[in-house]
């Protein structure tokens, strides 16, 4: 059965935070190097997408506990892989490679499963982060017109990533916590000059994230102009993840699903940040919260992000199993 099929049929469930579960590992220096970096000229702990070359048994492993857990749709380790990102940590000419070798990790681990479950489809979202810059405002207050990234630069980087995400087996690509449209469009780019090129078809999920009260993104969009910015090219679905809790989430989720004839995802952090920077709230506090979502009927995938673990994972595939998913042909005046 198509993807389209089954979120026509039900709730897909995506999985929780992959930094949350490493962190639960309390890596040191020595265990991001492995024996291939060890002569490494900085400082790797931190970066978490290495894991996956040197590490890569702990990250299967955190990818089993979410299909445990009931997620249909499991998340690459890749959010920060692009040469862009690994510039940070002198690892430019990886970028390839870490896509490629995370989505043929997730890619195996799908199959373990599809094996033990054969009538139950599973599916790799390859994860495209946004970068650490922006490419439509900039970052020297007193240099307004100053940009530290351009549209090519990051369409070079992107194309890069969905190339191995793409060789590695993933099933979707997932353009995720979008905080300025002009880097999603950059990725959105790369994506369509790759599957013009090789005359493939891989559905895109797109997610944004509203970055505070005044519901708009970090580049200034309400709901309203992210979606129609989104609009240019054909997509699977839209939603929101990260930087709110459930709670604070629902009403900019719901706004989209009430314009959107897309299929409408969600995955919100466990609440909001404590004083040191962690997640507090409970499995059974964002059940009960993301049950508010399913009711209402304004997703067709739910999951978590940061601070969201296995055991919250479980919880909401629980109750989605309980409710029906939102029909995007059918769309509210709300």
């Amino acid at each position: 059965m198509s993807i389209i099929k089954e979120l026509e049929n039900r709730i897909l469930v995506l999985d929780g935070a992959m930094g949350t579960m490493i962190q639960n590992h309390s890596l040191e220096e020595e265990d991001f190097r492995g024996e291939r970096f060890i002569n490494h000229p900085c400082a790797l702990k931190g970066n978490n997408d290495l894991l996956s070359l040197t590490q890569p048994n702990i990250i299967k492993e955190i990818h089993r506990k979410y299909l445990d857990a009931g997620a249909d749709i499991i998340e690459t380790n890749t959010f920060s892989s692009t040469s862009i990102g690994m510039a940070d940590y002198q690892m430019e000419d990886l970028a390839y490679e870490l896509n490629y070798e995370s989505a043929k990790i997730a890619k195996e681990v799908c199959r373990e499963y599809l094996k033990k479950t054969p009538n139950q489809s599973r599916y790799v979202a390859g994860s495209i982060g946004p970068t650490n810059k922006t490419a439509s405002m900039s970052p020297d207050v007193n240099d307004p017109g100053f940009r530290a990234i351009t549209f090519d630069e990051l369409t070079v980087a992107y194309r890069e990533q969905v190339l191995g995400l793409i060789d590695g087996g993933s099933n979707l690509l997932l353009v995720e916590t979008i905080f300025d449209t002009l880097n999603a469009k950059a990725a959105l780019y790369a994506i369509n000059q790759v599957k013009e090129e090789r005359a493939l078809t891989i559905p895109i999920m797109v997610s944004g994230t509203i970055t505070d009260a005044s519901g708009r993104t970090l580049s200034g969009q309400t709901v309203e102009a992210f979606r129609i910015s989104m609009s240019h090219i054909p997509i699977l679905s839209i939603g929101f993840n990260c930087a709110l809790g459930a709670d604070q989430l629902l009403p900019y989720v719901k706004r989209l699903a009430n314009k959107s004839n897309l299929f409408v995802s969600a995955h919100p952090n466990a609440g909001l940040p404590n004083a040191f920077g962690e997640y507090d709230q409970s499995p059974e506090e964002m059940q009960d919260l993301i049950e508010g979502y399913l009711k209402q009927s304004i997703v067709n995938i739910i999951g978590g992000c940061c601070g969201t673990t296995p055991d919250h994972i479980r919880l909401i595939a629980e109750v989605a199993k309980k409710h029906i998913p939102r029909n995007p042909k059918i769309l509210s005046n709300a």
